[in-house]
C-alpha cells in the first residue's frame, strides 16, 4: 500500500470522484491494511479535504454540492442549515460552527451523504449574520458581566464589556437586558456585546412579554406619522363612501366570533332558495382605508399579520381602524367586500359574484351562545336570539354540505386539542384548558374556507397576478417511510410516482378511527406534511385538496388578504390594466416570500408565549403524576404531552431504565436492546414532574410506567442501522457501516 495522506490527495487530484473499491485497487491495498486506510478517509473527511458522496465514492473538497441556506443550530452544539431553494436540510456536525450562530445565512457544502440519503456537511463562508440583538439575563461579574441568552440555540454566553462602555452599569443581577453584538466568536475570541436596555425583573409578565418581542423583533409600537394617518381615517361611514356599493344593510347578517374578539372581520347571512341556498360573507372593506404604498400599508407590510398572545393582540394596524372603523360591529354601518355564493343540494357551487357593499351587522353573536341555539337546544338562548334561528338552522345545513363536499374531494381535516391559557388580572396561568371548537366555529371555519375557494378561482380563471395559499405535496422520501410504517399495521398506503392523493390520506385516518394505533398514526401523518405558505404560483392546496386557494377573510389582521382585496377591487372596476399586470406580476413573488417569513415568526413568538405560561403553571406542581402521550421520539430522550393539561415536556433518555437504546427514526421509537421495551410515538405513559428548567424553558418528566403494551420491533436485525445511545457503562464499539 502507498500509505498517507498524500497518496489519497494525489489519487484524488485528477479530478473525478473515486469508488471505494477502485481506490483499494489504485492505491494496492491489501486486506490487512483496510482499517488503515478507512480510518484515513474518515479523517479528510471530518476535517474537510476531501468529500463522501453515496455509494462510498470519494472526491476531493469543493467538488460535493454546495448550498446557500439559514443555519439553525441546537442546544446541544450541532446544527442544520436549511438550503433557500427548498429540499432535505444539510445535517453540520458541532466541530464546524464554533464560530456561526443560530440564524445566521451561510454559504454550505456537502461532505458526505449516508445510505438513507441523508445529507453532512460544513460551513464555507458566512453571508448575513442573523442575529445582532440578544435578550437575556444579565449576571454581574466585576465591573462588567454576561449575558446569558433566553434562546438556548444561540449556544453560547455573551460577553460585556466592563464600565460605562458595555452598559453593565445600566443592569443589576438577575434583570432581563437587550444586549447588541459588538463583536463575534472567532477562534478563541467569545461573543461580546453591549447592554442597550434594561427590560425589568425576570418573573414580570409585562417583561416575559417585552422579552418575546425583542427576541423575535416584532414590530409592536406604531410611530407617530402612522398613528397620525390612522387617526386621520373616519369612524363612521360616510354617504359619499357608500355611493356605488351594493347596499346590504337590510340583509340579516350577523358575525359569529369568540368572547374575546374585538376585530371583527368577517360577517355572514343566508337565504334558501327551494333546494339551494344562498350565502353572503361580506368582509371588511380595509382597503377603502389603507392606501397602497401609504404609511399604514408600508406599516402592515412590515408587520405582515397580527400577533396572539394569551393576554393580548400586536396588531397588524392601529386600534382605530382593527378595533374601528374596519371592525364590523353590530348596528352601525361598515363597508365590505362581498362573496355571494349560491349552492345546490349536494354543497356544489353553480354561482358566484364579487362586489364592493355596505352591511350593518344585526348581531354580534359568539360561538357559545350560537351552540347553546343549535345544539344545547337552551331555551333562554333560542328564546334571546329567536329572530336568528332560522338563519342559523340555514347555516348549520349549509356547512354540513360544503363539509360533505370537502370530504369527498380528499380535504384532509385534522381535529387536534389545542390549549386555551387561562390568566389572572396579574397575568399568571391560573389553568390550562382544551380549546372548544365546536358546530359553531365549523360553521364559519366552512363559509370562509367557500369564500376564500371561490376568490381564488375567479382571479385565477380571470386571469390576472395574484396571491394564493399553496400547500405542497409531502415530501416523497417521507411519504415512502410513511407507507412502510403503516403497512406494519396492515394498511396499504399506495405513493405512485412519489405522490399520494389526499383521498387517500382521508381514507386511511378514517380506518384508524377508533383503533389503537389512532393517534400514532396521525401524529406520524402531520409530520409528513409541508407548511402552507403563501406564493404568486398557484401550486394548489394538498391538505385542502383545492386546485386554488388563497386568503381573503381577515385583511384587518393578514396582509396577503389586503393585497388579495386590492387586486380584486381592480379587476372589479375594470380598472386592471397591462402595466399593473406587470407591476404585480414583479412585486407578488417577494410579497408571498415576505409574508410567509412573517407569519412563521409569529406562530413562533405566539408558540413560546403560550409554552412560558405552560412552565409557569408547572413550577408548584414537581412530584405530581399525570397520564400523558409521548409526542416525539429522539436519541436524547422522549417528548410527552400531558393528557389534561397539554403540557409538553422530556423524560431523558439518561433516566429510563438501565440498557442501551436504539433509536428506530422510520419507526418513532426507543428500543432497549437487552429489555426489548419499546417506547413509541402516541403511546401512553404515566409520568412524575421532575423538574422545571425555566433557562431552557423546558419541563423534564420521569417515567412512572407505560400504560399501552406495544409489539417488539425485530432490534437485532435493525442494531447496525440505527445509532445506540448507552444509558450507563461503558458503551460498546459499534461496527463500522
Amino acid at each position: 500500500m502507498r500509505k498517507g495522506k498524500d497518496a489519497i490527495m494525489r489519487l484524488l487530484g485528477k479530478g473525478e470522484p473515486v469508488p471505494y473499491r477502485q481506490m483499494l485497487k489504485a492505491l494496492n491495498v491489501s486486506r490487512h491494511e483496510r482499517g488503515r486506510l478507512d480510518d484515513m478517509l474518515d479523517y479528510l473527511v471530518e476535517t474537510g479535504e476531501i468529500a463522501k458522496l453515496p455509494g462510498r465514492i470519494y472526491t476531493v473538497a469543493g467538488a460535493g454540492d454546495t448550498l446557500r441556506g439559514k443555519l439553525s443550530t441546537h442546544r446541544d452544539g450541532y446544527g442544520f442549515v436549511m438550503p433557500e431553494d427548498g429540499g432535505e436540510d444539510l445535517f453540520v456536525p458541532a466541530r464546524y460552527l464554533t464560530e456561526y450562530m443560530n440564524g445566521d445565512t451561510v454559504e454550505a457544502q456537502v461532505v458526505s451523504t449516508r445510505r438513507d440519503g441523508k445529507r453532512e456537511g460544513r460551513i464555507l463562508a458566512l453571508v448575513q449574520r442573523g442575529v445582532t440583538e440578544i435578550v437575556g439575563r444579565f449576571e454581574a461579574v466585576g465591573k462588567g458581566g454576561r449575558v446569558i441568552p433566553d434562546d438556548p440555540k444561540l449556544g453560547r454566553d455573551l460577553f460585556v464589556t466592563p464600565g460605562p462602555a458595555g452598559g453593565a452599569l445600566k443592569a443589576k443581577d438577575g434583570q432581563i437586558v437587550l444586549a447588541a453584538i459588538t463583536s463575534y466568536p472567532v477562534g478563541a475570541r467569545p461573543l461580546e456585546g453591549r447592554i442597550i436596555e434594561v427590560l425589568g425583573e425576570a418573573n414580570d409578565p409585562e417583561v416575559e412579554v417585552l422579552t418575546v418581542i425583542k427576541k423575535y423583533e416584532l414590530p409592536h409600537v406604531f410611530d407617530e406619522k402612522v398613528m397620525a394617518e390612522a387617526e386621520q381615517q373616519p369612524q363612521q361611514v360616510t354617504e359619499e363612501a357608500i355611493q356605488g356599493r351594493v347596499d346590504l344593510r337590510q340583509r340579516q347578517t350577523v358575525t359569529i366570533d369568540g368572547e374575546t374578539a374585538r376585530d371583527f372581520d368577517d360577517a355572514v347571512s343566508v337565504a334558501r332558495e327551494g333546494d339551494k341556498i344562498r350565502l353572503w360573507v361580506s368582509i371588511a372593506d380595509v382597503s377603502h382605508y389603507v392606501a397602497e404604498g401609504s404609511r399604514l400599508d408600508t406599516e402592515a407590510y412590515l408587520r405582515g399579520t397580527s400577533v396572539y398572545f394569551p393576554d393580548r393582540c400586536i396588531p397588524m394596524l392601529p386600534e382605530q381602524l382593527s378595533n374601528g372603523i374596519c371592525s364590523l360591529n353590530p348596528q352601525v354601518d361598515r363597508l365590505t367586500m362581498t362573496a355571494e355564493m349560491l349552492f345546490d343540494s349536494d354543497g356544489a357551487r353553480v354561482d358566484q359574484k364579487f362586489y364592493t357593499s355596505v352591511i350593518k351587522s344585526a348581531a354580534r353573536l359568539t360561538y357559545t351562545t350560537v351552540k347553546k341555539v343549535l345544539v344545547d337546544q337552551d331555551a333562554e338562548a333560542i328564546e334571546t336570539n329567536r329572530h336568528l334561528v332560522a338563519d342559523l338552522k340555514v347555516m348549520e345545513e349549509l356547512s354540513l354540505r360544503l363539509n360533505a363536499v370537502r370530504k369527498g374531494r380528499g380535504s384532509i381535516d385534522f381535529d387536534l386539542p389545542e390549549p386555551q391559557i387561562i390568566l389572572d388580572l396579574q397575568g399568571e396561568t391560573t389553568a390550562i384548558v382544551r380549546a372548544e371548537r365546536n358546530l359553531a366555529h365549523r360553521i364559519i371555519e366552512e363559509f370562509m374556507l367557500a369564500a376564500n375557494e371561490a376568490v381564488a378561482h375567479f382571479l385565477e380563471t380571470t386571469p390576472v397576478p395574484s396571491l394564493y395559499r399553496i400547500h405542497e405535496n409531502p415530501d416523497p422520501a417521507k411519504l415512502q417511510d410513511l407507507s412502510e410504517f403503516v403497512f406494519g399495521f396492515g394498511y396499504i398506503m399506495k405513493v405512485v410516482d412519489e405522490k399520494v392523493s389526499p383521498v387517500a390520506l382521508q381514507k386511511l385516518l378514517a380506518e384508524v378511527i377508533g383503533k389503537p394505533e389512532e393517534r400514532l398514526i396521525n401524529e406520524v401523518l402531520l409530520r409528513c406534511m409541508k407548511q402552507a405558505r403563501y406564493s404568486a404560483e398557484n401550486l394548489g392546496h394538498f391538505g385542502l385538496a383545492a386546485s386554488s386557494y388563497t386568503h381573503f377573510t381577515s385583511p384587518i389582521r393578514r396582509y396577503p388578504d389586503l393585497v388579495v382585496h386590492r387586486i380584486l377591487k381592480r379587476v372589479l372596476s375594470g380598472k386592471m390594466k397591462q402595466a399593473d399586470k406587470d407591476r404585480l406580476e414583479a412585486r407578488l413573488p417577494e410579497t408571498g416570500l415576505h409574508t410567509s417569513k412573517r407569519e412563521r415568526v409569529a406562530m413562533e413568538a405566539e408558540r413560546e408565549m403560550v409554552d412560558l405560561k405552560k412552565m409557569q403553571f408547572m413550577r408548584d406542581k414537581i412530584g405530581e403524576e399525570y397520564d400523558g402521550y409521548i409526542t416525539g421520539v429522539a436519541p436524547f430522550g422522549l417528548f410527552v404531552e400531558l393528557v389534561d393539561l397539554f403540557v409538553e415536556g422530556m423524560v431523558p433518555v439518561a433516566t429510563l431504565p438501565q440498557d442501551y437504546y436504539v433509536h428506530l427514526e422510520k419507526s418513532h421509537a426507543l428500543v432497549g436492546e437487552r429489555s426489548r421495551a419499546m417506547y413509541r410515538i402516541a403511546d401512553k405513559i404515566r409520568v412524575k414532574v421532575a423538574a422545571v428548567n425555566e433557562p431552557r424553558k423546558q419541563v423534564e418528566f420521569a417515567l412512572i410506567g407505560t400504560l399501552e403494551k406495544r409489539p417488539i420491533e425485530p432490534v437485532a436485525d435493525v442494531r447496525n442501522a440505527y445509532q445506540r445511545i448507552p444509558i450507563k457503562g461503558k458503551r460498546p464499539k459499534p461496527k463500522r457501516r
